[in-house]
């Protein structure tokens, strides 16, 4: 087995990258290297390709391949609300360039397209509890809407040409390796510095939470066995104001709470359906994010 994967410098990509090396399979990377990708993610001896999607090419990487997996992508919201543009390039041109190189491989027994429960939209606007594979999309950002553009180029591809594929949709992840600016780390770092911890709106947004080992487990077995689209939630729901309450109970400290303008187009809840993914067989949650928390917290202290 052989596999291309996009991204994974990134957080949840260098998970998958991991866990290909200690099963000892072959695999290339490409990645871009923005400032949410590092080198340093990445196992030692990887086969590492710096280079932009939107300019990858077959000579650059052959075509014996059995499977791409791509988490190459731009995902911060608030610079999506600042800047679309560089969204709709790696999103939308970078995915369309992906497909078309893996339509020239001969041997490819699948696309696996890495995607977002925020291609769904406000859970609350729909009149559901949960969204399930066959929610329609709802972009309420530049992210969201271009993560849905590239689902549909992924779809397209596979009624067109019959190009095979998987789409999985997950939560929020936390776990080794994500980027210092996030929410999680963004948190426990302002709450030991005694700084002031900035809230959008009432802070009662809910959220749902993965450790992204369990995700990339699953995404690697349903890479095996299935296709179409399928969800990987793990039910672990939270609102903003609980998460930094709970940070600063472990930590023993008082939190300084900033409630700020909310964030626009702000969604105010995800939450996924999973029955599919539990049909498989293959969802297991090995570590919750309360699990998480104390593990980081032990580590501070």
């Amino acid at each position: 087995m052989k596999i291309l994967v996009t991204g994974a410098c990134g957080f949840i990509g260098s998970s998958f990258a991991h866990l290909l090396n200690e099963k000892g399979i072959k695999y290339k990377v490409v990645d871009k290297l923005t400032y949410a990708g590092k080198t340093q993610n990445l196992p030692k001896g990887c086969d590492l390709l710096v280079k932009d999607i939107c300019d990858l090419t077959l000579k650059d990487i052959g075509v014996n391949y059995d499977y791409i997996v791509h988490f190459a992508a731009e995902s911060h919201v608030d610079n999506s609300i600042k800047d679309g543009s560089p969204f709709v390039k790696t999103n939308v041109n970078g995915t369309y360039n992906m497909i078309e190189l893996a339509r020239q491989m001969p041997n490819l027994k699948k696309f696996v397209h890495i995607s977002t429960d925020e291609i769904y939209g406000d859970v609350n606007d729909l009149d559901v509890d949960e969204t399930d594979e066959n929610s329609k999309m709802y972009g309420s950002s530049y992210y969201s809407a271009t993560k849905a553009s590239s689902d549909l180029l992924v779809q397209a591809a596979n009624r067109t040409y019959g190009l095979p594929y998987l789409i999985t949709r997950t939560c929020n992840n936390f776990g080794k390796r994500q980027d210092s600016e996030k929410l999680l780390p963004t948190i426990i770092r302002k709450i030991n510095e005694n700084q002031p911890i900035p809230v959008y709106g009432d802070g009662e947004q809910i959220r749902e939470w993965i450790w992204a080992d369990d995700n990339t487990n699953m995404i690697f077995k349903l890479m095996q066995t299935h296709t179409g689209i399928i969800n990987i939630g793990s039910g672990d729901r939270w609102t903003n104001n609980k998460i930094i309450s709970r940070i600063g109970e472990l930590l023993g400290k008082d939190i300084k709470w900033k409630f700020v303008e909310d964030r626009k187009g702000h969604d105010r809840k995800y939450a996924l359906d999973n029955t599919k993914l539990k049909q498989t067989g293959y969802w297991e949650i090995s570590k919750t994010l309360d699990m998480y928390l104390k593990e980081c917290i032990n580590q501070e202290k």
